[in-house]
């Protein structure tokens, strides 16, 4: 049996970072990238997972103990291996050399009827795929069970996010021997899911990754949600890599240990850490301690926030008055409420109503219905309405602007990404399409109906719903003569888009038909004043009711 240590990987810092919790014990069989310790300081918390297989001699590191890049961590028990050396530093994630006695050559291979059991079948543990952030999500849906067989691209599992649900799709055929994974877990990129007998070529190629590539530890990047950036638990593969740590004394000196997210999470719901005692290790304060704190000051009739309280709604049980079903909302649902709550509590908002005459422009647009069967697309009123906007934006850059510095700064974005809001029966979803300004109407038709599709199949990444400067919603197809989007804060304006009808508007001798689509923008009066939001309607109708206008 060979005896390895595992060490302390680049943290992204020099400074040292706390053992807050010591997650194995020896004796204890580890698995490659399970969680061994959690370092923290004031800025990150991370797991050091382990870079072996194996059981666990010593656990070198205790809690309180201020560690750096280098710094030991567990000494791990190799089976199969004939050294029993122990090795650490550079060298610990080595195997120990062979001598060139034993080290096997090209006429010592394993007997063949073991290659070909090999070749037959192999196990394969399925990890979580790019997902387009490095911060926990939700585990909402398991689609498969142990013994199903799958085969490759059937859903295995379905995430959700503050932003976005997907599932997550199994890379090769094969049959579930084990689930690593329970419904309502939160994991991130590289964690295990399943794990999968191979056989065939299909084994092989599964197998050569983990022999030849091992997984590197993730870096966390930017939060998606304070519920999302939890410290895993730890039998989850996570980060160990992080911004850079900040000594961890001052926290200790302190007397509060609370990781980054918690500190996010406190600064949002406006609670000072110094009020909340921490349940976890060593006083820790966790996310389940800032929430019974505000559950317990809302019960008490007190604001969470001084000065800022809003009179809480009483529950009612309306199952005193008839049959009643009760539904969990979806994530999704609830973020898009907390959002559209925060826009509408901090922006004052300003709407501005005007009917844009889109007669000639519907008339071309039907003209292309030949055209787009050929290239295989769809022209919708979108594409026009994406480009209009974009061009507007351009010769308008207060409505593509953004607050910053605290409202002491305005940012002007030199780029026209759109969101685009479309309704899924998860709940409302804004993917995000990319430099319009730059792209061709058929360019713009394709993609409208690409990220629709995503949307409704839960495909969408964050990063597709990340990046907009302004938004349309439209209700066009659904109906309704016009409603007051809320602004999408950061950003200052949104286009709320009703049911085009014909309507006769006078032409200075007599009533014509015309086909008039309502418009409604809504924008922050913080940035945008009357005029800014007057000229930018003005523009943007004489670009949907003359085409040609696209071209100047």
């Amino acid at each position: 049996m060979a005896k390895e240590t595992v060490v302390v990987p680049d943290i992204g810092g020099s400074d040292a970072a706390e053992v807050v919790e010591v997650l194995v014990a020896p004796g204890d069989n580890v698995e490659l990238e399970q969680g061994l310790i959690v370092l923290e300081s004031d800025k990150a918390s991370m797991e050091i997972p382990s870079t072996l297989a194996g059981t666990v001699v010593e656990v070198v590191a205790k809690e309180g103990d201020e560690l750096t890049e280098g710094a030991p961590v567990a000494i791990i028990e190799i089976a199969g291996e004939s050294d029993d050396s122990v090795n650490a530093g550079e060298g610990a994630t080595s195997p120990p050399e062979e001598s060139e006695e034993s080290a096997p050559t090209a006429t010592q291979a394993d007997p063949e009827p073991a290659a070909k059991d090999d070749a037959a079948s192999s196990e394969h543990k399925v990890p979580v795929p790019d997902i387009g952030t490095d911060e926990a999500v939700d585990l909402i849906e398991i689609a498969v069970a142990v013994g199903d067989r799958v085969a490759e691209g059937d859903t295995l599992i379905v995430l959700e996010s503050d932003k976005a649900s997907m599932e997550v799709p199994s890379p090769m055929a094969g049959e579930v021997l084990a689930l690593k994974v329970d419904e309502g877990q939160q994991i991130r990129e590289g964690d295990p899911i399943l794990v999968l007998a191979v056989s065939g070529a299909a084994a092989q190629v599964a197998e050569k990754p983990q022999a030849t590539e091992p997984a590197s530890p993730a870096e966390p990047g930017a939060g998606v949600t304070p519920e999302a950036a939890t410290p895993s638990s730890a039998g989850e593969a996570t980060a160990a890599k992080a911004s850079a740590a900040a000594p961890a004394k001052a926290a200790a000196a302190s007397g509060l240990y609370a990781g980054p997210a918690v500190r996010r999470l406190a600064r949002e719901f406006g609670v000072p850490l110094e009020s909340v005692r921490g349940s976890g290790p060593r006083g820790r304060i966790l996310k389940e301690d800032l929430h019974s704190y505000v559950q317990k000051a809302l019960e008490a009739d007190k604001a969470p926030t001084a000065g800022a309280g809003l009179p809480v709604v009483p529950e009612v049980d309306f199952s005193a008055f008839g049959p009643v079903d009760v539904v969990e909302r979806s994530k999704i649902d609830k973020v898009t409420a907390a959002n559209m709550q925060r826009s509408w509590l901090n922006v004052p908002h300003v709407t501005q109503f005007d009917d844009a005459d889109i007669t000639e422009l519907e008339a071309f647009r039907k003209s292309l219905k030949g055209e787009a069967e050929r290239r295989g697309t769809k022209m919708t009123p979108m594409p026009f309405l994406l480009k209009a906007c974009a061009v507007a934006l351009l010769r308008h850059e207060k409505i593509n602007a953004s607050l910053s510095d605290g409202g002491n700064s305005l940012t002007y974005k030199r780029y026209v990404h759109i969101g685009m809001a479309v309704d899924t029966p998860a709940g409302l979803v804004v993917p995000v399409l990319r430099d319009v300004d730059k792209k061709t109407l058929w360019e713009l038709a394709e993609e409208v109906l690409e990220l629709a599709g995503k949307a409704r199949d839960r495909k969408l990444k964050p990063a597709d719903m990340q990046g907009a400067g302004f938004t349309i919603s439209s209700l066009g197809s659904i109906g309704g003569r016009g409603f007051t989007p809320i602004v999408n804060t950061p950003e200052v304006a949104i286009l709320g888009v009703g049911r085009a009808q014909t309507q006769p508007v006078w032409d200075g001798s007599s009533f014509q038909p015309r086909l008039q689509m309502p418009l409604a923008l809504s924008y922050d009066h913080r940035v945008v004043n009357g005029g800014d939001a007057g000229r930018f309607m003005t523009e943007l109708c004489q670009l949907l009711g003359d085409l040609r206008r696209l071209l100047l």
